[in-house]
């Protein structure tokens, strides 16, 4: 790993940009970092190999500030979203109720006995990447409004829950080390606040400015990374310590400049870097020798896509329901703990990340859809929410 690789990685990058610059394709700009990392991986070149230690610790930052970046992206304190909280929450129950037995149906159908698995990953949703969505398209509306706690609510119940089901012979334990992490997240966010209300957090944001010294930033990444530390430490995936810090920045209210700063450390360079370590971890190859795993991979997306979109029952627009379908974070937690752990089958992991990008697909061309309709009274319609 050294300077050419990355110079090679920081150019790969740019085929995110390329492919989203059409406004008309409304393409995510993760789509084609992770195609980049794909081709550059064992699956096509096999120029990158996301066994090295460094890219992969690399790799492990960038997914941090990813997750961290989209947990301060929740508008919690948005009052049209507590407005929207309750409606959110229970369609956000009643997804997972449907993802139970459609992960149960699944785990039966190709013998592997993952329901559990199955079930969190069709029932969650990905804030990193709705979120994006919804900004880079201008979506707004009611129906909008109340599928981001939806999202929020899905993405960190599923971030909880996955240690617990993807190894359940150790869920006593995953379940306290999750429990460690969110505590000294909450624990966090009542000092915040009262730094925050006592206006220390003035005084410093006004000392870091004039001085130029970034010194949010650096406490910010000192208190992530102390995170991240004790979710390795705990065996609980650093989703975890990454989306609730970012959860308590939103509560207590992320200052403009640390925002900008963080957008400019993750976007610019470590969030590629995860994306294209991602798109070269999976060795696509495998799915050619275990065939039925490419079937699995396809039913997991379209189910997920499936059990979201059937919230039209409660007067959600199918659109709505599908973009609140992409997935990421869990699918890539799962492949990759299963991985670690060796608790998937040779070609399950992949299949499993190919869920994730038939959800993307999906909720990418949903987007689409609901920018083109956004001006349409029915864009607006929830009639029985």
């Amino acid at each position: 790993m050294g300077f050419a690789t990355l110079a090679v990685i920081s150019l790969a990058a740019l085929l995110g940009p390329l492919l989203a610059l059409p406004r008309r394709w409304a393409l995510p700009v993760v789509l084609g970092e992770l195609v980049a990392g794909v081709l550059l991986g064992p699956t096509a070149l096999g120029y990158l190999d996301a066994r090295n230690p460094t890219f992969s610790f690399l790799a492990d930052i960038g997914f941090a500030l990813i997750m961290f970046v989209a947990g301060a992206h929740v508008p919690v304190r948005d009052a049209s979203l507590r407005a929207g909280l309750r409606t959110g929450t229970l369609r956000a129950v009643a997804v997972g109720v449907l993802a139970a037995g459609a992960g149960l149906a699944v785990a039966r159908l190709f013998g592997t006995g993952h329901a559990a698995l199955y079930a969190v990953l069709m029932a969650s949703s990905s804030a990193a990447l709705v979120l994006p969505i919804v900004d880079s398209l201008g979506l707004d509306g009611g129906p909008v409004l109340r599928m981001l706690p939806q999202v929020a609510v899905a993405d960190t119940a599923c971030i909880v829950a996955l240690p617990l089901v993807i190894d359940p012979d150790h869920a006593a334990r995953a379940a306290l080390g999750a429990l460690a992490v969110v505590g000294c997240a909450v624990l966090l966010f009542f000092v915040l606040r009262r730094l925050e209300r006592g206006g220390y957090q003035r005084r410093l944001h006004q000392l870091s400015e004039r001085r130029s010294f970034a010194l949010e930033l650096r406490i910010s990444l000192v208190l992530l990374f102390a995170l991240a530390a004790l979710a390795v430490r705990t065996h609980v995936s650093i989703m975890l310590a990454g989306f609730s810090f970012g959860l308590v920045v939103a509560a207590v209210g992320e200052p403009r400049r640390l925002a900008k700063q963080l957008f400019a450390l993750t976007e610019g360079f470590l969030g590629p870097l995860f994306f294209l370590w991602l798109g070269a971890s999976l060795d696509l190859r495998e799915l050619a020798h275990h065939s039925s795993f490419v079937l699995l991979g396809l039913v997991l997306g379209l189910g997920a896509v499936a059990v979201h979109a059937a919230m039209r029952a409660t007067g959600q627009p199918v659109a709505i329901g599908t973009l609140a379908a992409a997935q990421l974070g869990v699918p890539v937690a799962a492949a990759t703990l299963g991985s670690q752990l060796g608790l998937l089958a040779p070609g399950e992991a992949a299949a499993l990340m190919l869920g994730a990008l038939v959800t993307i697909a999906a909720a990418t061309a949903a987007g689409s859809v609901l920018a083109r309709g956004a001006g349409s009274p029915a864009a607006n319609a929830e009639p029985f929410a």
